[in-house]
């Protein structure tokens, strides 16, 4: 499982987990550090990746649009 780390949490994530989730990565480093959720939904989608997120809009959009991508929503 790879998962895709959104701006609202820190990119030290992704070293700090790379034993447990390799492949994983932060949205930084792919160029979507501003881009908008439903960009950020479509490269997970296409890439394979979950998105982790403080954010409860992806949470929405996880009911709104099915998966995949899958959401984890860090409440």
């Amino acid at each position: 499982m790879r998962l895709l780390f959104d701006q609202n949490l820190s990119h030290g994530l992704v070293r700090l987990l790379a034993d447990v989730f390799p492949g994983s990565i932060h949205v930084r480093e792919v160029g979507l550090k501003t881009a908008d959720d439903l960009v950020i939904w479509e490269y997970a989608k296409q890439n394979g990746l979950m998105i982790v997120s403080k954010d409860s809009d992806f949470r929405q959009k996880s009911f709104l649009y099915g998966p995949p991508p899958k959401v984890i929503w860090i409440k």
